[in-house]
């Protein structure tokens, strides 16, 4: 999809006024100079979620969701950031053009790869479903043993490709479509010694993959041949279609997942298509690999609450565990379910039921049991190399998780399982937090957390900054951005500082744009959602939380110098010891 220029992104923002957008889905009652209405997040009798028009912003208290009309319509409509633009743009009348010739000529293509898909889709479906030869007949009874009802094979759009080696090709050409646009579909291959293509599916059963517009990407084919070694065949990479970035069952199952709130991953077609047979619906899996990022982000638009249910052999046992880190890293919540040995979901449903499957998805292990419980089978606990080895692999885990409580919690659990010391476990830990510098692309600011007192005080900085562009000068002038020890205040504060120091103006609707982080956002919206009684001398309350944040700065400061000091003792750097005394005790003198 072509970018959009920024340009249009402020003309839809300017037009598409937050109280009208609301309205299209929330009675609104006006409330002095805000507007309120029930949260559309949550079950609730007293109204919650409140609009700014002033600000154009909405916050919901009950959830903490928040933002702009952007942000508004993303969570309605479950749209990501382009999409949420257009469908705004459209509403709004604002024209989105496209920035290059080439954006064009790509958009172009993508339609067309998806309008030949369709043909394919039909194809394929067409010849399971009705063709009369005895080849087909056994698809149909090898899909009929597997469990697979009339209504299922028709609801996933299942297919057959013949065992020919121009079916498809012969097909299309009835269509007028041509082989370079089949060849760029993915559908087709070049031969190699003549001139000609050959159809990519031949004697497979045919799963199209389908994002959530309902647009066919993809195609895999399962063999019907017992000795052919390529099981499965998927459709290369194309202008519509990269591997990685889609998820299997998805168009089925999104409204399940946000209305159940979690999703139940698996790995293959089949693990897929027999639960939602049997009545799980919020299933979807990987298409076969370890969790990408963007798989999880698509899944975190409808929850952020997973179920991983792999195969048990190896390879399945091997991907979930490289997935577990990923979805940490994406702050998704992560329970892993578990079947007999040797069995799969689609197995499994067909020998005990959709009940018993059912059972096992809510005994589903939290992660640091799960994770824990593979590794002490792997190592031994009761050996000092077992329990170094265990360590080291669960610190891997615990240390991407952005919440320092959450850390905490189960260092003090890892302690307990391998009765090894925390403060021995968080040394270690300490040894891997500076590899983890990156984190989804974003630089990593801190790991500190900002005590309850001191976040007190750099929130309601950050309120005056965004209700008074005027503050905004003198901060820049006297605060750096490391004085704030929240990270996402931090972020914030220096985005700020980037927009003043380019003579941008700072509001809080543009500011939430620059931002996909949910949570920067949502605190944005609940700052300025506040009620401002608080604040009735404002420009007081700004010179007592800057000087509060000055005297913190250098208690900070002190406590450094005191460490380094006992570092120089102890290592006898007497000149070192010197120099920082001095310093210590200009500090001092400075109170």
């Amino acid at each position: 999809m072509p970018l959009i220029p920024e340009e249009a992104i402020q003309q839809v923002l300017d037009r598409a006024d937050i109280v009208d957008i609301v309205s299209l889905y929330l009675p609104l009652k006006k409330a002095g100079r805000s507007f309120k209405a029930l949260s559309p997040f949550k079950a609730e009798k007293t109204p919650s979620f409140v609009v700014s028009p002033d600000k154009q912003i909405f916050h919901c208290f009950s959830t903490g969701k928040g933002g702009n009309v952007i942000s508004f319509v993303m969570l309605m409509e479950k749209m990501d950031f382009p999409e949420a633009i257009r469908f705004l743009a459209k509403k709004v009348g604002v024209d989105i053009p496209e920035e290059r010739f080439q954006d064009r000529k790509q958009e172009n293509i993508q339609q067309q790869l998806y309008e030949v898909n369709a043909v394919a889709v039909e194809y394929f479906s067409n010849i399971l479903l009705t063709d009369k030869r005895e080849d087909v007949e056994k698809v149909r009874m090898y899909l009929k043993e597997r469990g697979l009802s009339l209504e299922t094979v028709q609801l996933f759009q299942i297919g057959y490709a013949l065992e020919q080696w121009d079916g498809l090709i012969k097909h299309a050409q009835k269509k007028d479509i041509g082989l370079r646009l089949l060849e760029k579909a993915g559908l087709i291959i070049p031969r190699e010694k003549q001139d000609g293509y050959y159809d990519r599916f031949r004697n497979r059963v045919i799963f199209p993959i389908v994002d959530a517009r309902g647009n066919c990407r993809a195609f895999g084919g399962r063999t019907m041949e017992k000795d052919n070694q390529a099981k499965y065949v998927n459709s290369p990479e194309t202008a519509v279609y990269t591997k990685g970035r889609h998820l299997y069952g998805f168009q089925l199952a999104k409204d399940s997942i946000a209305q159940e709130d979690f999703a139940i991953i698996v790995e293959g077609y089949m693990d897929c298509i027999i639960p939602v047979q049997a009545g799980v619906k919020n299933v979807v899996a990987s298409l076969g690999t370890a969790l990408t990022v963007e798989q999880i982000r698509l899944l975190r638009r409808y929850s952020k609450n997973v179920v991983m249910l792999f195969d048990s052999d190896s390879a399945g046992v091997a991907a979930m565990i490289r997935s577990l880190d990923i979805l940490v890293e994406e702050e998704m919540l992560v329970k892993v379910a578990s079947l007999k040995e040797g069995e799969d979901p689609d197995s499994f449903i067909n020998r005990y039921g959709a009940d018993a499957f059912k059972k096992c998805i809510e005994e589903a292990k939290p992660l640091f049991d799960y994770k824990f419980d593979f590794l002490a089978e792997k190592y031994d606990p009761s050996s000092v190399e077992g329990k170094a080895r265990i360590s080291a692999e669960m610190l891997q885990t615990i240390q991407k998780f952005p919440n320092a409580v959450v850390k905490a919690g189960y260092l003090n659990r890892l302690s307990k399982v391998l009765g090894i010391p925390e403060y021995a476990l968080r040394q270690e830990l300490e040894k891997l937090e500076p590899q983890s510098g990156q984190r989804s692309g974003q630089n990593e600011v801190s790991t500190k957390t900002a005590s309850p007192q001191k976040r007190t005080v750099e929130h309601n900085i950050l309120k005056l900054l965004l209700e008074e562009n005027s503050f905004i000068a003198v901060t820049r002038k006297d605060v750096a951005v490391e004085d704030f020890q929240d990270q996402k205040i931090r972020s914030v504060i220096s985005k700020i500082y980037d927009l003043f120091d380019q003579g941008k103006s700072v509001n809080p609707t543009g500011l939430i744009n620059c931002f996909e982080d949910e949570e920067i956002q949502t605190m944005v919206s609940g700052l300025i959602a506040e009620e401002e009684a608080m604040i009735d001398n404002k420009e007081k309350m700004y010179t007592d939380c800057i000087s509060r944040l000055k005297k913190d700065r250098q208690k900070s400061y002190r406590q450094t110098l005191l460490e380094q000091i006992r570092v120089a003792e102890s290592s006898g750097n007497h000149q070192q010891l010197e120099m920082l005394k001095m310093e210590f005790n200009k500090t001092v003198r400075g109170l």
